[in-house]
């Protein structure tokens, strides 16, 4: 933490976040961003287009005590996800791929297009516009509206269900994951990639910090409610991403926007409620029966809870010769704002497969098989070391023999977490 504060916060009338007894704020932003999202700063004029509110003075730790202290366990409302993170599209598609098959889905599974996780990586690139509603820890509801298609998340209770409506395949998962008692955030249901504004915040604004400045940056209006904006900047060098910002409900200290900019000066992630109510959603919204004809696959929570748990464990095990088999695991290198990820890339998965016939019937129409690391070589560039491909703000590094590297950091940080430089 530095109690520093940015000339363009000054201009702001920000005020410098102060260290206290512990630490608040933490960069989890290779996770973050990473994995699921990477942010921009700078609010639209979308989310501030009247004046800013006139509220009382708070310091930034107030404000971030303010965020990870609210009580607010009920409300509803339409998120819109624009990410623009210059990641190619054929990417993307390996990498929901791969996690359908490190999360053993064939491509003859009826739950495979509905696995959350890969599902969600749709976030990472384009617009999205998403209905959600919360109640409590047990009860989640996110809607993903596309076009002519719509995917749906529901937890209620020890129900969990995921519907992908363009292939009208379902996973339904009984019980409660094992520590998930007691939880008063939850995440997304049957996902951790980060749905809304809350949780993309939670992200930025948890764990130890020490490589952060954070700063009070104004006022302004979002989604009918008044707002104090948070800037999140990193102290350490390397990093990709020069700002976050968090616009925080002055009434509640429920975040309502994320917006993220990289070190180039664009906006990578603008996140954030167009319409909100913390009125407790009607106990219907969050029933669900999969449709007629759909192809349900039935899990319970804990063999899945299980099965991420022996992944991880033969990830710690795995060595040079677990390569190429997507099973090595992920593991985390350094910490803060220059944190990354590594895993092995495997030689080859299959492509998901197209979808029903379109009369209920799942047909044998496995994918083409994909070689990840020939894509990425392909769309990469040469370096030391290996092959780089390289985004706004998330950079991945291949390394000849296999393994890869990424986070929100530049090349040298990836060649040192590699042992290539």
């Amino acid at each position: 933490m530095t109690n520093e504060t940015a000339v363009e916060d000054q201009l702001d009338g920000g005020v410098p976040y102060r260290s206290r007894r512990r630490t608040l704020v933490r960069a989890g932003v290779p996770v973050a961003v990473g994995a699921v999202i990477a942010a921009g700063v700078g609010l639209v004029p979308a989310l501030a287009a009247d004046s800013p509110p006139d509220l009382p003075q708070l310091s930034a730790e107030q404000v971030v005590t303010k965020v990870l202290g609210s009580d607010t366990q009920a409300l509803s409302g339409t998120v819109s996800v624009s990410t623009d993170l210059g990641v190619p599209s054929q990417l993307l598609g390996a990498a929901a791929g791969g996690l359908g098959a490190a999360a053993g889905h064939g491509s003859d599974q009826g739950g495979a297009s509905a696995d959350p996780q890969s599902k969600l990586l749709g976030l990472l690139g384009g617009d999205q516009t998403l209905r959600v509603a919360v109640d409590g820890p047990d009860r989640q509801r996110v809607d993903l509206m596309e076009n002519m298609a719509g995917y749906t998340l529901v937890r209620n209770g020890d129900q969990s269900w995921a519907w992908d409506s363009s292939t009208n395949t379902a996973l339904h998962m009984t019980g409660r994951p094992a520590g998930h008692a007691g939880a008063k955030a939850p995440k997304a249901p049957l996902t951790g990639v980060p749905a809304t504004p809350q949780e993309a915040a939670r992200q930025f604004l948890t764990g130890s910090a020490g490589t952060t400045s954070v700063t009070v940056a104004g006022t302004a209006n979002v989604a009918g409610q008044k707002a104090y904006q948070l800037s999140v900047k990193p102290t350490q060098s390397g990093s990709t991403v020069s700002e976050v910002r968090i616009s925080v409900a002055a009434d509640n200290g429920v975040p309502l926007a994320v917006v993220v900019k990289s070190t180039d000066g664009s906006t990578v992630l603008d996140v954030h409620f167009t319409d909100v109510s913390f009125a407790e959603p009607t106990a219907k919204t969050f029933d669900f029966t999969a449709p007629k004809g759909a192809k349900v696959t039935e899990k319970k929570a804990d063999e899945a809870a299980a099965g991420h748990d022996a992944q991880d464990k033969k990830g710690d095990q795995g060595g040079k010769g677990d390569r190429g088999k997507g099973r090595d695991g992920v593991n985390v290198i350094g910490e803060g704002w220059t944190a990354v990820v590594s895993t092995q890339l495997p030689t080859g998965v299959e492509a998901p497969a197209q979808g029903s016939q379109g009369n209920g019937k799942q047909g044998k129409q496995h994918g083409r098989p994909m070689n990840p690391q020939a894509l990425v070589k392909s769309l990469g560039k040469p370096v030391g070391g290996g092959t780089l491909i390289s985004t706004k703000v998330v950079n991945v590094l291949l390394t000849d023999d296999g393994r890869v590297f990424a986070g929100a950091v530049t090349l040298p940080v990836l060649q040192h977490a590699a042992g290539v430089n």
